[in-house]
């Protein structure tokens, strides 16, 4: 495929999931900044292997170049045994009038799940967030994740259960 059509095609498949990708960056990587440069490296990547793309969802197939590169991060990062800790203030999203009750618990609701998140292993924390924050189906979870779609299910339930009873639901 020539460059100018390869990149017109890249541009209507994959650069409209850009939220998602950093949504799920976001999520793996648990920093901002880290997020923004996986996107930024995933979507490099995503454009030189273009030409392996099949065609079908193109969310899928970037959410799993999104997730080999966080990866290969994660792996770079444990190896230098460098911590980054989830900041709130970052990764909060527009504020809610402050002194109401009402805004206080939903915060508060909102800070313990986001610190429960956080506490998921890496490989519940991606499918949750892909199933329930992206509403991807488990097909595409499993195409992303390179995953059998049972691996998927299992993961989200148990993953699920985890936040459930980090919460003190049951």
């Amino acid at each position: 495929m020539n460059e100018p059509g390869k990149l017109e095609l890249f541009e209507q498949t994959i650069v409209p999931h850009l939220n998602a990708a950093y949504n799920l960056a976001r999520w793996l990587m648990r920093d901002s900044g880290d997020a923004e440069d996986a996107v930024h490296e995933a979507y490099l990547r995503a454009f030189r292997f273009f030409d392996g793309f099949k065609g079908g969802d193109g969310r899928a197939w970037l959410l799993a170049v999104v997730r080999n590169t966080c990866l290969t991060w994660l792996g770079r990062r444990s190896a230098a045994a460098v911590s980054v800790e989830f900041d709130e203030r970052k990764h909060r999203g527009e504020r809610e009038p402050e002194g109401t009750e009402e805004a206080l618990i939903r915060d508060a609701k909102l800070r313990a799940l986001r610190n429960c998140i956080e506490a998921l292993p890496v490989e519940y924390r991606e499918v949750i967030v892909m199933r329930e924050m992206e509403e991807l189906p488990y097909r595409e979870i499993a195409e992303a994740a390179s995953l059998p779609v049972g691996t998927v299910m299992s993961r989200l339930a148990r993953g699920r259960a985890r936040l459930l009873e980090c919460m003190g639901v049951r």
